[in-house]
Protein backbone atom coordinates (compact mmCIF):
# COMPACT_ATOMS: atom_id res chain seq x y z
CA UNK A 1 0.00 0.00 0.00
CA UNK A 2 1.22 3.78 -0.70
CA UNK A 3 2.38 5.72 1.52
CA UNK A 4 1.99 9.64 2.03
CA UNK A 5 4.24 11.57 4.20
CA UNK A 6 4.16 15.52 4.94
CA UNK A 7 7.96 16.54 4.60
CA UNK A 8 9.67 20.22 5.37
CA UNK A 9 11.55 21.02 2.46
CA UNK A 10 12.93 24.00 4.45
CA UNK A 11 12.38 27.26 6.77
CA UNK A 12 12.97 30.27 5.90
CA UNK A 13 11.76 33.84 6.78
CA UNK A 14 8.23 34.08 4.99
CA UNK A 15 8.10 38.05 4.20
CA UNK A 16 4.39 38.81 4.31
CA UNK A 17 3.77 36.84 7.76
CA UNK A 18 7.17 38.16 9.08
CA UNK A 19 8.37 35.20 10.81
CA UNK A 20 10.13 31.95 9.58
CA UNK A 21 8.11 29.15 8.00
CA UNK A 22 8.38 25.23 7.29
CA UNK A 23 7.77 24.84 3.54
CA UNK A 24 6.26 21.13 3.31
CA UNK A 25 5.13 19.18 0.82
CA UNK A 26 3.37 16.06 0.90
CA UNK A 27 5.31 12.99 -0.81
CA UNK A 28 3.46 9.90 -1.83
CA UNK A 29 5.88 6.46 -2.06
CA UNK A 30 4.77 3.61 -3.68
CA UNK A 31 3.53 0.18 -2.67
CA UNK A 32 6.55 -2.22 -1.70
CA UNK A 33 6.04 -4.20 -4.75
CA UNK A 34 7.06 -1.38 -7.05
CA UNK A 35 10.02 -0.32 -5.49
CA UNK A 36 11.43 1.11 -8.61
CA UNK A 37 9.10 4.20 -8.78
CA UNK A 38 10.17 7.75 -7.17
CA UNK A 39 7.94 9.17 -4.76
CA UNK A 40 5.48 11.60 -6.34
CA UNK A 41 4.57 15.39 -4.78
CA UNK A 42 0.69 15.32 -4.13
CA UNK A 43 0.49 18.71 -2.38
CA UNK A 44 2.57 21.61 -0.77
CA UNK A 45 1.87 23.65 2.75
CA UNK A 46 3.20 25.64 5.07
CA UNK A 47 3.44 26.24 8.84
CA UNK A 48 2.12 29.25 8.86
CA UNK A 49 -0.77 28.76 5.91
CA UNK A 50 -3.49 29.41 8.11
CA UNK A 51 -2.33 32.71 9.66
CA UNK A 52 -1.38 34.15 6.19
CA UNK A 53 -4.28 33.60 5.04
CA UNK A 54 -5.97 35.64 7.57
CA UNK A 55 -3.75 38.59 6.20
CA UNK A 56 -4.97 41.23 4.10
CA UNK A 57 -3.62 40.20 0.92
CA UNK A 58 -3.11 36.82 -0.97
CA UNK A 59 -0.13 34.49 0.17
CA UNK A 60 1.92 32.19 -1.54
CA UNK A 61 1.70 28.66 -3.36
CA UNK A 62 2.28 26.90 -0.07
CA UNK A 63 -0.65 28.86 1.93
CA UNK A 64 -2.75 28.14 -1.03
CA UNK A 65 -4.06 31.50 -1.84
CA UNK A 66 -1.25 32.36 -4.84
CA UNK A 67 -0.63 29.29 -6.97
CA UNK A 68 1.65 32.00 -8.81
CA UNK A 69 4.05 32.91 -6.44
CA UNK A 70 6.69 30.73 -5.40
CA UNK A 71 8.92 31.68 -2.12
CA UNK A 72 11.41 29.94 -3.18
CA UNK A 73 12.18 31.23 -6.83
CA UNK A 74 11.33 34.92 -5.82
Amino acid sequence: MAEARWETIRVEMCERAGQPAALEVQRVYPAEFLPDQPPHLAAHRCSLGIACNMLDRPGCTFAGTLPGYDPRHP
